[in-house]
Protein backbone atom coordinates (compact mmCIF):
# COMPACT_ATOMS: atom_id res chain seq x y z
CA UNK A 1 0.00 0.00 0.00
CA UNK A 2 1.07 3.57 -0.48
CA UNK A 3 2.82 5.07 2.87
CA UNK A 4 0.64 7.81 5.05
CA UNK A 5 2.04 10.30 6.81
CA UNK A 6 0.44 8.56 9.84
CA UNK A 7 2.85 5.58 9.42
CA UNK A 8 5.82 7.94 9.05
CA UNK A 9 4.80 9.79 12.26
CA UNK A 10 4.16 6.49 14.04
CA UNK A 11 7.79 5.09 12.54
CA UNK A 12 9.71 8.42 14.12
CA UNK A 13 7.64 8.72 17.25
CA UNK A 14 6.41 12.05 15.85
CA UNK A 15 2.89 14.20 15.42
CA UNK A 16 1.02 14.06 11.79
CA UNK A 17 1.61 18.01 11.47
CA UNK A 18 5.82 17.34 12.46
CA UNK A 19 5.72 15.15 9.41
CA UNK A 20 4.08 17.57 7.08
CA UNK A 21 6.26 20.12 7.95
CA UNK A 22 9.56 18.49 7.51
CA UNK A 23 8.82 16.64 4.27
CA UNK A 24 7.10 20.23 2.66
CA UNK A 25 9.42 22.67 4.30
CA UNK A 26 6.90 24.87 6.16
CA UNK A 27 6.95 25.76 9.67
CA UNK A 28 9.38 25.74 12.63
CA UNK A 29 11.11 22.39 13.39
CA UNK A 30 14.24 21.00 14.74
CA UNK A 31 16.63 20.62 11.93
CA UNK A 32 18.23 17.82 13.21
CA UNK A 33 14.29 15.73 13.67
CA UNK A 34 13.01 17.38 10.23
CA UNK A 35 16.11 15.19 8.40
CA UNK A 36 15.44 12.19 10.32
CA UNK A 37 11.74 12.08 9.45
CA UNK A 38 12.97 12.72 5.97
CA UNK A 39 14.95 10.41 5.96
CA UNK A 40 12.35 7.68 6.92
CA UNK A 41 9.92 8.87 4.67
CA UNK A 42 12.68 8.01 2.12
CA UNK A 43 13.27 4.55 3.36
CA UNK A 44 9.08 3.69 3.66
CA UNK A 45 9.21 4.46 -0.11
CA UNK A 46 6.56 8.08 0.90
CA UNK A 47 5.87 9.72 -2.31
CA UNK A 48 5.07 13.49 -1.81
CA UNK A 49 2.09 14.74 -3.36
CA UNK A 50 4.06 17.29 -5.76
CA UNK A 51 5.78 14.37 -7.25
CA UNK A 52 2.73 12.26 -7.24
CA UNK A 53 0.61 15.14 -9.84
CA UNK A 54 4.40 15.31 -11.69
CA UNK A 55 4.58 12.17 -12.31
CA UNK A 56 0.81 11.46 -13.07
CA UNK A 57 0.47 10.77 -17.13
CA UNK A 58 4.00 10.66 -17.64
CA UNK A 59 5.57 7.21 -16.41
CA UNK A 60 3.98 4.21 -17.91
CA UNK A 61 4.61 0.91 -17.22
CA UNK A 62 4.03 -2.18 -19.49
CA UNK A 63 3.30 -5.56 -18.64
CA UNK A 64 3.11 -8.81 -20.90
CA UNK A 65 1.99 -12.30 -20.02
CA UNK A 66 1.12 -15.22 -21.36
CA UNK A 67 -1.30 -18.30 -21.06
CA UNK A 68 -3.69 -15.66 -19.72
CA UNK A 69 -6.35 -18.27 -19.55
CA UNK A 70 -4.58 -20.58 -17.72
CA UNK A 71 -5.67 -21.07 -13.48
CA UNK A 72 -2.02 -20.48 -12.32
CA UNK A 73 -2.74 -16.46 -13.31
CA UNK A 74 -5.52 -15.90 -11.13
CA UNK A 75 -2.44 -15.60 -8.22
CA UNK A 76 -0.18 -13.35 -10.92
CA UNK A 77 -3.18 -11.44 -12.01
CA UNK A 78 -4.36 -10.62 -8.17
CA UNK A 79 -0.91 -9.30 -7.60
CA UNK A 80 -0.64 -7.24 -10.92
CA UNK A 81 -4.22 -5.45 -9.53
CA UNK A 82 -2.91 -4.58 -6.62
CA UNK A 83 0.07 -3.36 -7.41
CA UNK A 84 -1.92 -1.21 -10.56
CA UNK A 85 -4.16 0.43 -7.33
CA UNK A 86 -0.72 1.50 -5.38
CA UNK A 87 1.11 2.80 -8.30
CA UNK A 88 -1.90 5.09 -9.57
CA UNK A 89 -1.43 6.59 -6.23
CA UNK A 90 2.19 7.19 -7.16
CA UNK A 91 1.24 8.58 -10.41
CA UNK A 92 2.10 5.98 -12.81
CA UNK A 93 -0.07 3.97 -15.18
CA UNK A 94 -0.06 0.29 -16.24
CA UNK A 95 -0.77 -0.81 -19.62
CA UNK A 96 -1.27 -4.76 -19.21
CA UNK A 97 -1.25 -7.35 -22.50
CA UNK A 98 -2.57 -10.60 -21.70
CA UNK A 99 -1.27 -13.07 -23.91
CA UNK A 100 -3.05 -16.41 -24.72
CA UNK A 101 -0.14 -18.55 -25.50
CA UNK A 102 3.50 -19.37 -25.73
CA UNK A 103 3.61 -17.91 -29.39
CA UNK A 104 6.66 -15.76 -29.61
CA UNK A 105 4.84 -13.83 -32.67
CA UNK A 106 1.83 -12.95 -30.34
CA UNK A 107 4.48 -11.46 -27.41
CA UNK A 108 6.85 -9.56 -29.37
CA UNK A 109 3.25 -8.12 -31.05
CA UNK A 110 2.83 -6.79 -27.28
CA UNK A 111 6.11 -5.62 -26.51
CA UNK A 112 6.22 -3.32 -29.77
CA UNK A 113 2.77 -2.06 -28.91
CA UNK A 114 3.82 -1.40 -25.03
CA UNK A 115 6.73 0.43 -26.74
CA UNK A 116 5.01 2.72 -29.24
CA UNK A 117 2.06 3.37 -26.08
CA UNK A 118 5.41 5.39 -24.60
CA UNK A 119 6.30 2.67 -21.79
CA UNK A 120 9.28 3.39 -19.63
CA UNK A 121 9.70 0.14 -17.67
CA UNK A 122 8.26 -3.34 -18.85
CA UNK A 123 7.16 -6.73 -16.38
CA UNK A 124 7.61 -9.35 -19.06
CA UNK A 125 6.53 -13.25 -18.61
CA UNK A 126 8.76 -14.09 -21.68
CA UNK A 127 8.59 -16.73 -23.77
CA UNK A 128 11.99 -18.24 -23.83
CA UNK A 129 12.94 -17.43 -28.25
CA UNK A 130 16.21 -15.68 -29.52
CA UNK A 131 13.48 -13.41 -30.86
CA UNK A 132 12.00 -12.09 -27.85
CA UNK A 133 15.51 -12.22 -25.98
CA UNK A 134 16.74 -9.94 -28.89
CA UNK A 135 14.18 -7.66 -28.74
CA UNK A 136 14.81 -7.52 -24.52
CA UNK A 137 18.13 -6.83 -25.36
CA UNK A 138 17.48 -3.99 -27.48
CA UNK A 139 14.69 -2.60 -25.58
CA UNK A 140 17.15 -2.17 -22.51
CA UNK A 141 20.07 -1.06 -24.68
CA UNK A 142 18.95 1.40 -27.41
CA UNK A 143 15.67 2.66 -25.32
CA UNK A 144 16.76 2.47 -22.18
CA UNK A 145 13.83 0.83 -21.08
CA UNK A 146 14.58 -1.25 -17.67
CA UNK A 147 13.08 -4.54 -17.81
CA UNK A 148 11.92 -7.44 -14.81
CA UNK A 149 11.27 -10.75 -16.13
CA UNK A 150 8.91 -12.91 -14.31
CA UNK A 151 7.55 -16.35 -13.32
CA UNK A 152 9.98 -17.20 -16.26
CA UNK A 153 12.96 -15.95 -16.93
CA UNK A 154 15.83 -15.12 -20.07
CA UNK A 155 19.15 -16.33 -19.44
CA UNK A 156 21.91 -13.98 -20.32
CA UNK A 157 19.39 -11.35 -21.75
CA UNK A 158 20.08 -7.83 -20.08
CA UNK A 159 16.99 -7.83 -17.72
CA UNK A 160 17.90 -6.00 -14.56
CA UNK A 161 16.07 -8.88 -12.56
CA UNK A 162 13.64 -11.68 -12.75
CA UNK A 163 10.73 -12.49 -9.62
CA UNK A 164 9.97 -15.67 -9.29
CA UNK A 165 10.28 -19.21 -8.25
CA UNK A 166 13.64 -21.57 -8.60
CA UNK A 167 11.80 -23.87 -10.87
CA UNK A 168 14.77 -26.50 -11.06
CA UNK A 169 14.49 -25.92 -7.12
CA UNK A 170 11.27 -27.10 -6.83
CA UNK A 171 11.46 -30.02 -9.21
CA UNK A 172 14.44 -31.74 -6.60
CA UNK A 173 11.84 -30.57 -4.01
CA UNK A 174 8.81 -32.85 -5.89
CA UNK A 175 11.17 -35.85 -6.24
CA UNK A 176 12.23 -36.05 -2.71
CA UNK A 177 8.13 -35.66 -1.76
CA UNK A 178 7.84 -38.62 -4.63
CA UNK A 179 10.70 -40.38 -2.92
CA UNK A 180 9.04 -40.64 0.35
CA UNK A 181 5.61 -41.31 -0.90
CA UNK A 182 6.79 -44.56 -2.62
CA UNK A 183 9.43 -45.13 -0.69
CA UNK A 184 12.02 -44.97 -3.57
CA UNK A 185 10.88 -47.35 -6.14
CA UNK A 186 8.35 -47.87 -8.44
CA UNK A 187 6.88 -46.44 -12.23
CA UNK A 188 7.13 -42.77 -12.51
CA UNK A 189 4.84 -40.85 -15.17
CA UNK A 190 5.53 -36.90 -15.79
CA UNK A 191 3.05 -34.81 -17.38
CA UNK A 192 4.54 -30.89 -18.59
CA UNK A 193 2.44 -28.46 -20.30
CA UNK A 194 4.77 -26.94 -23.67
CA UNK A 195 8.10 -28.62 -23.92
CA UNK A 196 8.62 -24.84 -25.13
CA UNK A 197 8.08 -23.59 -22.03
CA UNK A 198 11.66 -22.99 -20.03
CA UNK A 199 9.50 -22.95 -16.58
CA UNK A 200 8.15 -26.47 -17.31
CA UNK A 201 11.31 -27.54 -18.69
CA UNK A 202 13.08 -26.21 -15.57
CA UNK A 203 10.93 -28.16 -12.74
CA UNK A 204 10.87 -31.32 -14.84
CA UNK A 205 14.94 -31.17 -15.36
CA UNK A 206 15.04 -30.96 -11.55
CA UNK A 207 12.92 -33.77 -11.04
CA UNK A 208 14.52 -36.19 -13.03
CA UNK A 209 18.16 -34.53 -11.96
CA UNK A 210 17.24 -35.49 -8.28
CA UNK A 211 14.99 -38.93 -9.06
CA UNK A 212 18.73 -40.16 -10.85
CA UNK A 213 20.73 -38.95 -7.95
CA UNK A 214 18.62 -40.10 -4.91
CA UNK A 215 16.35 -42.11 -6.14
CA UNK A 216 17.87 -44.80 -8.41
CA UNK A 217 15.36 -47.32 -7.80
CA UNK A 218 12.43 -44.80 -9.26
CA UNK A 219 11.72 -45.88 -13.19
CA UNK A 220 10.43 -42.81 -15.71
CA UNK A 221 8.09 -44.18 -18.18
CA UNK A 222 7.53 -40.65 -19.66
CA UNK A 223 7.84 -37.26 -20.28
CA UNK A 224 4.52 -36.21 -21.85
CA UNK A 225 2.95 -32.54 -23.22
CA UNK A 226 -0.55 -32.05 -22.31
CA UNK A 227 -0.59 -28.36 -23.70
CA UNK A 228 -1.77 -27.48 -20.51
CA UNK A 229 -5.38 -28.77 -21.50
CA UNK A 230 -7.24 -30.71 -18.97
CA UNK A 231 -8.97 -33.44 -21.63
CA UNK A 232 -4.93 -34.62 -22.41
CA UNK A 233 -4.34 -34.67 -18.95
CA UNK A 234 -7.33 -37.12 -18.83
CA UNK A 235 -6.00 -38.41 -22.02
CA UNK A 236 -2.23 -39.65 -21.06
CA UNK A 237 -2.88 -40.88 -17.96
CA UNK A 238 -5.98 -43.17 -19.13
CA UNK A 239 -3.66 -44.32 -22.05
CA UNK A 240 -0.75 -45.15 -20.00
CA UNK A 241 -2.17 -46.72 -16.95
CA UNK A 242 -4.53 -49.08 -19.34
CA UNK A 243 -0.81 -49.91 -21.12
CA UNK A 244 1.98 -49.74 -18.40
CA UNK A 245 1.00 -51.83 -15.59
CA UNK A 246 2.19 -50.86 -12.14
CA UNK A 247 1.97 -46.64 -12.56
CA UNK A 248 3.14 -45.90 -8.78
CA UNK A 249 3.56 -42.15 -9.33
CA UNK A 250 2.16 -39.04 -10.88
CA UNK A 251 4.55 -35.73 -11.46
CA UNK A 252 2.03 -32.76 -13.01
CA UNK A 253 4.40 -29.62 -13.86
CA UNK A 254 1.71 -27.86 -15.54
CA UNK A 255 -1.96 -27.01 -15.85
CA UNK A 256 -5.14 -29.06 -16.52
CA UNK A 257 -4.72 -30.88 -13.20
CA UNK A 258 -8.58 -31.11 -13.27
CA UNK A 259 -7.98 -34.32 -15.62
CA UNK A 260 -6.68 -35.58 -13.26
CA UNK A 261 -9.75 -36.79 -11.12
CA UNK A 262 -11.25 -37.53 -14.20
CA UNK A 263 -9.05 -40.10 -15.34
CA UNK A 264 -8.90 -41.88 -12.13
CA UNK A 265 -12.92 -41.32 -11.75
CA UNK A 266 -12.56 -44.00 -15.33
CA UNK A 267 -9.84 -45.98 -14.22
CA UNK A 268 -11.13 -46.64 -10.96
CA UNK A 269 -7.43 -48.18 -9.74
CA UNK A 270 -7.46 -50.01 -6.78
CA UNK A 271 -4.12 -48.13 -5.36
CA UNK A 272 -4.40 -45.11 -7.09
CA UNK A 273 -0.86 -43.16 -7.99
CA UNK A 274 1.15 -41.03 -5.60
CA UNK A 275 0.57 -37.75 -6.55
CA UNK A 276 2.19 -34.15 -6.99
CA UNK A 277 0.72 -31.57 -8.80
CA UNK A 278 1.52 -27.25 -8.82
CA UNK A 279 -0.18 -23.96 -7.77
CA UNK A 280 -2.72 -23.70 -5.27
CA UNK A 281 -5.62 -22.69 -7.51
CA UNK A 282 -9.57 -23.33 -6.05
CA UNK A 283 -9.66 -26.04 -8.28
CA UNK A 284 -6.50 -27.73 -7.51
CA UNK A 285 -7.46 -27.11 -3.65
CA UNK A 286 -10.15 -29.69 -4.16
CA UNK A 287 -7.78 -32.26 -5.55
CA UNK A 288 -6.24 -32.27 -2.80
CA UNK A 289 -9.16 -31.97 -0.34
CA UNK A 290 -10.96 -34.94 -2.42
CA UNK A 291 -7.49 -37.16 -1.97
CA UNK A 292 -6.75 -37.05 -5.72
CA UNK A 293 -3.43 -35.33 -5.27
CA UNK A 294 -0.72 -35.70 -2.01
CA UNK A 295 0.98 -33.10 -2.32
CA UNK A 296 0.97 -29.56 -4.23
CA UNK A 297 3.88 -27.10 -4.44
CA UNK A 298 2.59 -23.64 -4.27
CA UNK A 299 5.02 -20.45 -6.13
CA UNK A 300 3.49 -17.56 -4.96
CA UNK A 301 1.87 -16.18 -7.95
CA UNK A 302 0.96 -12.91 -6.29
CA UNK A 303 4.43 -11.83 -5.12
CA UNK A 304 5.30 -12.80 -9.22
CA UNK A 305 2.64 -10.39 -9.84
CA UNK A 306 3.03 -7.59 -7.67
CA UNK A 307 6.81 -7.32 -7.17
CA UNK A 308 8.10 -6.55 -10.59
CA UNK A 309 6.16 -3.62 -10.91
CA UNK A 310 7.34 -2.09 -7.27
CA UNK A 311 10.97 -2.71 -8.52
CA UNK A 312 10.40 -0.92 -11.79
CA UNK A 313 8.31 1.86 -10.30
CA UNK A 314 11.40 2.26 -7.75
CA UNK A 315 13.83 2.03 -10.70
CA UNK A 316 12.06 4.80 -12.48
CA UNK A 317 11.37 7.53 -9.42
CA UNK A 318 13.66 7.04 -7.10
CA UNK A 319 16.85 5.69 -9.70
CA UNK A 320 16.86 2.85 -6.72
CA UNK A 321 18.09 -0.59 -8.33
CA UNK A 322 17.25 -3.63 -6.62
CA UNK A 323 19.63 -5.78 -4.48
CA UNK A 324 19.09 -9.03 -6.12
CA UNK A 325 19.12 -10.28 -9.40
CA UNK A 326 17.06 -13.06 -8.19
CA UNK A 327 14.03 -12.36 -6.38
CA UNK A 328 13.52 -16.29 -5.81
CA UNK A 329 9.66 -16.77 -3.95
CA UNK A 330 8.78 -19.46 -1.38
CA UNK A 331 8.54 -23.19 -2.74
CA UNK A 332 5.70 -23.89 -0.49
CA UNK A 333 4.36 -27.02 -0.09
CA UNK A 334 0.59 -27.87 0.66
CA UNK A 335 -1.34 -30.76 1.92
CA UNK A 336 -4.93 -31.55 2.43
CA UNK A 337 -4.16 -30.64 6.24
CA UNK A 338 -2.29 -27.45 5.60
CA UNK A 339 -4.80 -25.64 2.72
Amino acid sequence: MAVTIQQIAERAGVSRGTVDRALNNRGRINPEVAENIRKIADEMGYIPKERKKRARGKIRIGVVTQLAKSSFMLEINRGIRQAKEELEERGIELLVREGLSVDEGEQLRAMNELVEEGIQGLALMPVDSPRIRNRVDQLAESEQIPIVTFNSDLAGAKRVCFVGMDNRKSGRTAAGLMGMLTGGTGRILVITGFFSNNVNNNRVDGFLEEVKKAYPGLELVGVQGSFDDTDEVERIIENTMRNVPGIDGLFVVSGGQAGIRNAFAKLKPERRPSTIIYDLTPKNKRLLEADVADFLIDQNGYVQGYEPLLILADILQRKRMPEQEYRYTDINIKTKYNL
